[in-house]
């Protein structure tokens, strides 16, 4: 059975069939091979379960609450704030992208939502100022991973839905992460811009113009203290945090700034709906598909072939991360959730790594993933926005992405990092 199931996934991947529609077709197909009609009625009732998660409706509703934020003008203010943080080191603009991306990922949740409204302010301005338009792409797509790490993140929902690890724990487990990715992108933009004699923005900001940022900015730095701060506290949970920030972002946007309009409302359902169904979708067909890797004992198999090869933890999470980076390049962010996570967190379990470690590894991996080369997602958004090649963003984003693999093997190897919030909080005995 699992040579006639990877026969038919790779045989309907291959010849460019959706994924969802491959996860689904795949499951029928085996169901059939079983000859048993009774079971078929696990595919309608798996996939409707799948959809219909209490955690799941925060996807939309965090999607939602990104682009409402978006709209109303806030991001620009962010970029206010980072300017006058960063923007006097060499290659200022670079760094005012980098930190930019840090606090805007405390308010979408999406690393297109950060590419798409970060890039669309930065990149002509950095090229107006004389940086190489593909250095301000790729510091553009590879600073906007940033986004999905940092919490809120849509697919930390999706692993957590899966997975049935604490979304809360694994959102704090996000903040360290994401903060030594910037760490990292800045150090490789600082001698970069140092080589390339990249400009110097601005002087250094003055407490008084450094205050005044921080007021126009507080608007959008607010959000994720309530999001956080509400989850954290017991006040609600993840999903009805996110339904608020839609509400706060609506009550910011109509009557604090007013830069809302009701014309915005379908536009703003729009997207919203365009950027969720796709996922829960995915999801749905995920887990009926799920059902039939676990009604033959596949992640089982596979778990005893990774203990077959190494028992040893820290040969295991290489090969782990080496998977995770492979599946990452060429596939979907979620779509790669639903299916590894399920296979090979047993094996984690077997070799004593603490679900929520393996959760960080395994999302922070995959997120990177969508900066990097050939299909990765944001490439595509950044190459949009400026309307050059994907080889030569390409052949840009490679010092960046090496960065980021760094963060990703340091988090591995040194779990206290990414653990550190999570049993601060009491997420992680």
């Amino acid at each position: 059975m699992l040579l006639f199931i990877g026969s038919v996934f790779f045989f309907f991947l291959f010849i460019g069939v959706p994924i969802a529609f491959i996860m689904g077709l795949t499951t029928l197909f085996s169901f059939m091979l079983l000859d048993n009609p009774a079971i078929y009625m696990q595919i309608p009732q798996r996939l409707y379960n799948g959809m219909s998660n209490f955690v799941l409706i925060a996807i939309p509703f965090f999607v939602m609450a990104g682009e409402v934020m978006t709209r109303t003008g806030v991001t620009k203010a962010l970029v206010q704030l980072s300017n006058c943080l960063v923007g006097h080191l060499r290659g200022g603009l670079a760094h005012v992208n980098i930190v930019a991306s840090i606090f805007f990922a405390g308010i979408t949740g999406s690393a297109v939502s950060d590419t798409a409204a970060i890039g669309s302010v930065l990149i002509p301005a950095m090229t107006e100022e004389g940086y190489d338009l593909d250095f301000s792409a790729a510091v553009t797509a590879a600073s906007s991973v940033i986004g999905p790490i940092i919490p809120p993140s849509i697919p930390m929902v999706v692993y957590a839905s899966i997975m049935d690890v604490s979304l809360a724990g694994l959102f704090l487990a996000g903040f360290v992460p994401g903060v030594l990715i910037g760490i990292a992108l800045m150090i490789i933009v600082y001698f970069m811009a140092k080589k390339r004699n990249y400009p110097v923005h601005q002087k250094r900001a003055s407490l008084p113009e450094l205050l005044r940022a921080f007021r126009q900015s507080i608007l959008g730095l607010i959000l994720p203290v309530i999001i956080l701060g509400g989850i954290l506290s017991g006040v609600f949970t993840p999903t009805e945090a996110a339904v608020i920030a839609v509400a706060y972002g609506f009550v910011i946007g109509f009557f604090v700034l007013r830069t809302l309009t009701l014309k915005d409302i379908p536009q703003i359902f729009l997207k919203t709906i365009l950027v969720a169904a796709p996922i829960l979708f995915v999801i749905g067909t995920s887990i009926a598909f799920g059902y039939i890797l676990a009604f033959e004992q596949i992640p089982q198999k596979i778990a005893q072939l990774f203990l077959s090869i190494s028992r040893d933890v820290y040969i295991t999470l290489l090969i782990f991360n080496i998977l995770f980076f492979i599946a990452g390049m060429f596939m979907d962010l979620a779509v790669t959730v639903v299916i590894l996570g399920p296979v090979l967190l047993p094996t984690a379990i077997e070799l004593g790594i603490h679900p929520l470690h393996f959760a960080i590894i395994m999302c922070v991996n995959l997120i990177v993933g969508l900066a990097t080369p050939p299909v990765g997602f944001i490439l595509f958004v950044a190459c949009s926005i400026t309307g050059m090649s994907m080889e030569r963003l390409c052949k840009a984003i490679w010092p960046f992405i090496a960065a980021e693999i760094v963060v990703v093997f340091v988090i591995t190897y040194f779990p206290a990092l990414p653990l550190f919030l999570p049993k601060l909080f009491g997420f992680y005995p």
